[in-house]
């Protein structure tokens, strides 16, 4: 996908003091922010499953103000504001049911949003048009179509955007990937994408599957937006909407803009992309079950170079995390840990000298085989990955998570579920983004909105 240029004020601005060789932060009058001391001004959107907890982190950062919570269940609505203002001690975060109208506020930059997939690429278009920079949750959208268009609008508009893929905020992480990167293991050959399988409940609503009217505080028919319009059944509703395809995309979508977002960054493929996608082995309920998401799956996709990645759920064989196995051995990484089939390479990570927050990082690559030179192709490191989009909003430099490798990072997962809902093998042509011969494959690559939505980058 070509980039799309963009000419506006904050870009003037920026392109001019970098080509005088001043640092390239901008003031806060510039961007536009009236909350008090020149905050960043930020509206949070969604209070689920991931909306609390973003918000907590941004709620902890001094030059961020949240002003604005949008949910269009009264319940969570009242929650969101409770604990914003609760933090702040005051009342002036405001509360709105339609995402349009925070979008409209001029004295907002940022927005966080952490809504269902289906509503992914409407919200995030719309922040984009109105010049808000973006927190969006993995993965980028339902689909790719959807995804492409989120790129579009994010580079037409100039906006910055940070996914919520966090892994690439931790040590163990980038470590791994810079080993990969920095051809300590030989040649790479083959990559593990260990994902989870089944479905989990949740929500604690496994067992209520009966028909009913929507409670009154959930605006149902806003909440379903673009999807096809189906009966309220409490279970696939909040959090459990990931196991019904209308809305979500199971545990395959769920992780996959985690775990082949680090394999990707270890194999250099942020700008990439899969050449061909083999279905292999997937269980997956019929499609009219309430929960009919993939429950365990596999399937090998072929990259350029010779390398297969092998992305599964519920294999024994393929262990949760991102496994980079080359000519000289493997690194495997996942949360909480990193491992290495050369002990030498064990001791290439980095820890802290305390668990304090700003703790002194110090480096622990003193083995005597690998010497503290080691590793020399550096990968993006962050202050943390809330942090790091916060600081990315003013200097106006990419994130270590923007908006293409969100993109690039999830299409694996999405051309895996097309060749299993095809049953055959998909060929894709990553530079063009499209499947190469397959009609009926290349329909799959969108889906139909539901009146009055529509899809506009």
């Amino acid at each position: 996908m070509k980039r799309i240029p963009v000419s506006s004020r904050r870009q003037f601005l920026t392109k001019s003091a970098a080509a005088i060789g001043f640092p390239t932060i901008i003031p806060a009058s510039v961007l536009g922010q009236n909350a008090p001391s020149n905050k960043i001004t930020m509206a949070v959107f969604g209070w689920g499953m991931m909306g609390p907890g973003n918000t907590a982190k941004f709620l902890q950062e001094q030059d961020c103000q949240i002003v604005a919570a949008c949910d269009i269940h009264q319940g969570n609505l009242k929650k969101a504001l409770n604990t914003i203002n609760g933090a702040y001690k005051n009342t002036d975060c405001k509360g709105y049911h339609d995402y349009r109208e925070v979008m409209a506020r001029k004295d907002i930059d940022t927005v966080m949003l952490a809504l269902p997939d289906n509503w992914h690429a409407l919200t995030a278009i719309e922040a984009a048009k109105n010049g808000k920079d973006i927190y969006g949750e993995k993965p980028l959208a339902r689909t790719i179509a959807e995804q492409q268009a989120i790129v579009k609008a994010v580079q037409k508009h100039g906006r910055i955007w940070q996914t919520g893929s966090w892994q690439r905020s931790e040590n163990n992480f980038r470590i791994g990937a810079e080993i990969v990167r920095n051809g300590l293991i030989g040649k790479l050959k083959e990559v593990h994408v260990g994902l989870p399988s089944g479905h989990n409940d949740f929500a604690g609503t496994k067992d209520k599957r009966s028909v009913t009217p929507p409670p009154a505080e959930l605006d149902y028919e806003m909440w379903i937006g673009p999807a096809t319009m189906q009966d309220y059944i409490e279970c696939r509703i909040h959090k459990n909407w990931r196991w019904d395809y209308n809305i979500g995309g199971g545990q395959l979508l769920d992780w996959i803009g985690h775990h082949c977002d680090i394999a990707h960054w270890g194999m250099d493929m942020d700008s990439s992309g899969p050449i061909e996608v083999n279905p292999s082995q997937v269980d997956m309920p019929p499609r009219t079950d309430i929960w009919n998401t993939a429950t365990k799956y596999r399937a090998e996709a072929k990259y350029a170079g010779d390398i297969t990645m092998t992305i599964a759920g519920g294999h024994a064989d393929i262990a949760m995390g991102t496994k980079w196995i080359g000519t000289d051995g493997w690194v495997h990484v996942n949360r909480g840990s990193y491992d290495s089939s050369n002990p030498e390479l064990k001791k290439v990570i980095k820890k802290r000298e305390s668990d304090k927050p700003d703790a002194k990082v110090i480096e622990a690559a003193t083995a005597p085989k690998l010497g503290d030179d080691v590793i020399k192709t550096r990968l993006y490191e962050t202050k943390g990955h809330h942090r790091n989009f916060l600081d990315c909003v003013k200097s106006r430099q990419p994130t270590v998570t923007p908006v293409e490798t969100a993109h690039r990072s999830a299409t694996p997962g999405h051309l895996a579920l097309i060749s299993f809902l095809t049953g055959r093998s998909i060929k894709w042509d990553p530079v063009k983004e499209e499947i190469i011969g397959d009609a009926d494959a290349s329909k799959l690559l969108g889906r139909e909105y539901r009146g009055p939505w529509k899809l506009e980058a």
